[in-house]
Parts: C-alpha cells; structure tokens; sequence
C-alpha cells in the first residue's frame, strides 16, 4: 500500500522515469533541508549522529536550549525516509512502466483474490477516489485491468486483473522485494525486525487515533 506521510494519496506521482536524487530530497525535521553535522547519541556512550536531522535538531538545541527535540528526532526522521524512498522510487518498477501507486492497485486486485469496486481500491490503497480512477483508466488501457459493470446498478463498476495483468504482478513482486530487501540492508535482520515493531505500534496508535478524530 501506498501512503504518503500517513495521508491519502492524491495522484500526483511521476510515472515519466527516475524522480530526483537522495540530495535533492524533501523536508527534514523542521521542513527545511540541510547537509548533515554532527548530532547527539541516545546516551553518553552512543556515537553521534550525523544525519540531516541531527543538523536541524541541533541548530533549534542552539536557538532554544530548553527545548525538548525529542518528538523532532522521530517524526523529523520517518519524514525525510519516506521521502528519499519516494524520490528515488522503484526500479523494478519504473523498469516495467509501472509507478508505484499503480502497482498498489495492481496487488491489491492480487492479493484479495476477488473483484473490488474503485471506492474498495481506494481504501485499499489510502488513495482518494480521483486517483484510483485515473490510474485505473491507464491500467484498463495497457491491458492489465477489466473492469465488469454490475448487473443490478449500472453506476458501480467491478475491477479484476487480466492475465497479463496477474503475470506481471507475480513476476515482478520477487524482484521487488529484493530491491526493497537492498534499501533496507544498512540494518542489521534484527534491527530491522525492531524497526518493523516500533513502526507497527505507532501505526496503530495513528489509525486509532485519526479514526476517533474522524468519528
């Protein structure tokens, strides 16, 4: 799936080739760029930091010494990973022709098994109805998409994948997976296996808490 900072995806993606580099990335902690510098540790034995966010935290450390930069450290980082991972985008991928968004939809009809409506895709996908619409157009258009009108209300369409459709998923999914698997090698497996805990707690912190609020 495919979530943009923890909002709805909008459409807005480049399908025309590689996005920019890992130096012209997005926003850091505070919203602003920066080259890296020497931050701190989590102790007094931790080596120091030296990412971008280590810069920006200690440039605020500077303007306002009291102020506790902790929650900048986290979100400031999931902020600039997603979006170095979103501009450097898929190889497989973009090899295939394919954006990532596209490929979300294209798994999701694989993965559930059965036909889905555009308002289940865009659900599937954190994506709003305008976007799941115009890729499905493109995706019915090369071929890797059917769509089927009800027979009891002509308004609902019902999505499926075609062959070719389900054959370039499958082949592409392991290929996929192991470039993801490269991205990620800078950690350790269980650093990894950590990681992958404290973001599935926090995520559900979020999705409890932005469903109350839309309650």
């Amino acid at each position: 799936m495919t979530a943009r900072n923890g909002q709805p995806d909008t459409g807005t993606e480049r399908t025309d080739g590689p996005g920019p580099t890992a130096d012209d990335a997005g926003p850091t902690a505070d919203g602003a760029g920066g080259t890296s510098d020497t931050g701190t540790g989590t102790g007094p034995d931790a080596p120091p930091r030296t990412d971008t966010v280590a810069s920006v935290v200690g440039q605020w450390r500077a303007v306002h010494p009291g102020l506790d930069t902790g929650p900048m450290e986290v979100i400031g980082r999931i902020n600039r990973c997603a979006a170095l991972l979103q501009q450097a985008e898929d190889a497989p991928l973009r090899r295939a022709g394919l954006s990532r968004a596209e490929f979300d939809l294209l798994g999701a009809l694989r993965r559930t098994g059965h036909e889905l409506t555009p308002g289940e895709l865009a659900r599937e996908t954190f994506s709003s109805g305008a976007a799941v619409t115009k890729r499905l157009k493109r995706l019915t258009e090369t071929g890797l998409v059917e769509r089927r009108t009800d027979t009891r209300d002509r308004r609902v369409a019902h999505l499926r994948l075609t062959d070719a459709g389900r054959d370039l998923v499958d082949g592409i999914l392991p290929e996929q997976l192991a470039y993801e698997k490269a991205v990620l090698s800078t950690l350790a497996a269980e650093g990894q296996e950590e990681l992958s805990d404290l973001l599935a707690v926090l995520l559900n912190g979020l999705e409890g808490h932005l469903g109350g609020l839309r309650a």
